[in-house]
């Protein structure tokens, strides 16, 4: 039997959504504990997963990040009783938008209109990506 005490699945979806949402308002950590009266560290927790949010925390951060309480928990499903959740294969995308580089990146290819050019940075994303997971053999530069 599981201790209901720890943090989950849900707890760290719930977290990576209040650091996307706090990072997409340029909002600090500092600037957030302030807001809920908790210190930096406290919100540091919240957003790696590691310390639950109790109901009442969770309606204050839906105010002070502007963001209805359904907000924490899109992207949820129910699943396995021993995982709590599903995110759908779906972690990764969660967890590149709660960085700045991510943020940067969703609004940076956000502005550019042309889909011929979306589609390039598509290609080129692409192929950064390959080269990372299997780096081409070339020969050595003389």
């Amino acid at each position: 039997m599981s201790d209901e005490r720890h943090a989950n699945g849900v707890d760290k979806r719930i977290g990576q959504r209040v650091k996307q949402r706090r990072l997409e308002l340029g909002m600090s950590q500092e600037r957030l504990a302030e807001l809920l009266g908790v210190t930096f560290q406290q919100i540091q927790k919240y957003e790696k997963g590691v310390n639950r949010v109790a109901a009442s925390r969770l309606f204050e951060l839906s105010s002070a990040l502007g963001v209805a309480l359904g907000y924490f928990f899109e992207g949820l499903t129910a699943g396995e009783p021993k995982a709590g959740v599903s995110e759908e294969g779906q972690d990764f995308v969660y967890d590149m938008l709660a960085t700045p580089e991510g943020q940067q990146l969703l609004q940076i290819f956000g502005s550019i209109r042309s889909p011929r050019v979306r589609r390039r940075v598509v290609e080129l994303v692409r192929a950064l990506a390959e080269d990372e997971v299997a780096p081409a053999t070339l020969p050595p530069a003389t």
